[in-house]
């Protein structure tokens, strides 16, 4: 079956994947999406008040026994007042529960500061990502006036990821405050102010979880003499005492920040078995305009983004056991980068594998819901005007000199990518493009985190993202950069998640799971879907009645 058979293949039968051994164009979406159904994907649903069965088509495998656990927006305004970014809708759990064959879905939005108070004032209350919140319109001139002085009030829209820390659950976003929730019920049980217990001003919604349970982040702070820096932080596994692992957090290691008041935005870092890697890239966050305008002036997050036009990106790293900073001075060409894919060491060289986009425009200037609601063709040409997404492979060496400056570094024989000592003492960059496609991206990665994570592997898996819209699944070789896809005419997958057979042989024996919207279906607009990881075929889906907003990030819990 070609490819062009492929799309038109019936929705109702196991979808066939394609495969091209030797070229990456079957990452390059074909679909076009004139009808504008990912439009739906962006609008309000209500919560569930208990879960309901789906439909399933085909055999969930036996040892599936778990739960999907996903996050995303779910409120998209407040009574006649919207939100205008991607990332400011209010936090919405979603799960699929697996259990011998059958599965019930089930969502309820958290129970946030954000969301408890904008629906009693039924207006939006405190600021978000994209949107300010203004004071009260009832309140005389006088009471709005003091309320813009009352200092900043930090948002707790855990709409991003969830990770379990000892032996409970948390919702994040990328500002201070975690929201302990109950896995079973989707319960909020309680807001943690992580400040409390670490020197940090946020941390970012993806940690790196090591197999006995520790935590580690990453999160900016300030520094010597006030200057801003990134911490590292540490929390512990399950306490033998039953006390809160949270409440023995500890920060490892502090990187410097390359500008003093205006630290990078961190959405991701790298870890391998021994070393921590931290790209710092020249999107920037204007701490003077941050602290200065927001009460005045009803700034947003994203009001306080610049980018620094002539820094490029840089990489640091610093070592585990113990945590300490290598001031080695790493530099490439600038670019955004959110998802770390994996990083690992080989031979004195860390590999380090990202999803990036191109140059110093921010990514997230193209995530307003007015630009991704438009229609199809004016989506396309704002993508035109956005930075280009590509995979992409950097090596660090881990000694500098091993080569005279003005020669290549790294000697390792299965990557083009390469590093130059210069006469000023840095190493220059340029990697090797693992996946590169014109306003087509592979986001949102993921691989068999359990076995791989920090170490040498083969496979990633990822969402397509054709013009910002996402509409396919991929697996990538990184090896060989054979690409598997799986597609589906107006049809508006999530973030792929790697679930591994638990008598699984190899690294992509397992499943993965998505949620799909197919806002057109006369029945049955959303499902999980659960595919072959080796090949992307299609094993089963379970079919909902009910349209599931986009979500972000998630987790499987067996």
């Amino acid at each position: 079956m070609d490819f062009f058979q492929a799309q038109n293949h019936r929705a109702s039968e196991p979808f066939q994947h394609t495969q091209l051994s030797h070229t990456q164009s079957n990452m390059v979406s074909r679909i076009e999406h004139p009808a504008g159904g990912y439009k739906k994907i962006f609008e309000s649903c209500e919560e569930l008040a208990e879960p309901i069965p789906a439909h399933v088509t085909g055999v969930i495998p036996a040892w599936l026994n778990g739960s999907l656990l996903r996050l995303g927006p779910g409120l998209f305004e407040i009574g006649d007042e919207p939100f205008y970014h991607l990332f400011d809708g209010q936090a919405l759990m979603h799960k699929f529960d697996l259990k011998n064959g059958k599965v019930t879905y089930y969502r309820r939005f958290l129970r946030t500061d954000a969301y408890v108070r904008a629906m009693t004032e039924k207006r939006i209350v405190i600021t978000e990502f994209g949107t300010a919140a203004y004071p009260d319109p009832c309140k005389n001139i006088f009471s709005r006036f003091f309320t813009y002085f009352q200092g900043i009030e930090v948002t707790d829209n855990c709409l991003v990821n969830v990770y379990p820390i000892g032996e409970d659950f948390y919702a994040c976003t990328e500002t201070n405050f975690i929201t302990k929730v109950n896995p079973d019920t989707l319960e909020t049980v309680k807001k943690v102010d992580l400040c409390n217990y670490l020197s940090i001003n946020g941390v970012t919604a993806h940690p790196h979880i090591e197999q006995d349970g520790t935590v580690y982040n990453i999160g900016n702070c300030f520094g010597k003499n006030m200057s801003l820096a990134y911490n590292i932080i540490k929390i512990p596994p399950v306490q033998k005492d039953k006390s809160d692992p949270i409440e023995k957090s500890k920060v490892v290691v502090q990187f410097p920040s390359s500008e003093r008041f205006k630290p990078s935005y961190v959405h991701s870092f790298g870890m391998t078995e021994n070393y921590f890697v931290f790209t710092e890239t020249p999107i920037k966050i204007n701490l003077l305009k941050f602290l200065s305008l927001w009460s005045i002036m009803g700034t947003n997050y994203m009001d306080c983004f610049e980018t620094n036009d002539k820094m490029g990106t840089w990489f640091h790293l610093a070592t585990k056991h113990p945590g300490e900073y290598i001031d080695y001075k790493f530099r490439t060409s600038a670019f955004n980068v959110f998802h770390h894919i994996n990083c690992y060491e080989d031979q004195g060289f860390i590999v380090v594998d990202l999803c990036t986009w191109k140059g110093y425009d921010f990514v997230y200037n193209y995530l307003y819901l007015a630009n991704l609601k438009q229609n199809w063709e004016e989506v396309k040409k704002a993508a035109m005007r956005a930075p280009q997404p590509e995979v992409r492979r950097y090596v660090l060496p881990l000694d500098i000199y091993r080569e005279e400056p003005g020669k290549n570094l790294i000697s390792l024989p299965y990557t083009t990518a390469t590093a130059v000592m210069r006469s000023d003492g840095t190493i220059w960059l340029e990697p090797e493009v693992l996946f590169s496609a014109p306003r087509q991206a592979f986001e949102f990665p993921q691989i068999n985190y359990s076995k791989h994570s920090g170490k040498d592997y083969t496979f990633a898996y990822g969402l397509g993202l054709n013009h910002f819209i996402p509409d396919r699944i991929c697996k990538l070789n990184v090896k060989s950069k054979e690409t598997w896809v799986w597609v589906e005419p107006d049809s508006y997958p999530s973030e792929p998640l790697f679930v591994q057979n638990p008598d699984a042989q190899n690294e992509d024996d397992g499943v993965l799971l998505t949620i799909v919207v197919n806002p057109g279906a006369s029945k049955h607009p959303a499902y999980l879907l659960i595919l072959n990881a080796r090949d992307l075929t299609e094993i089963a889906r379970a079919e909902v009645d009910v349209i599931i907003p986009v979500t972000l990030h998630g987790m499987y819990k067996a």
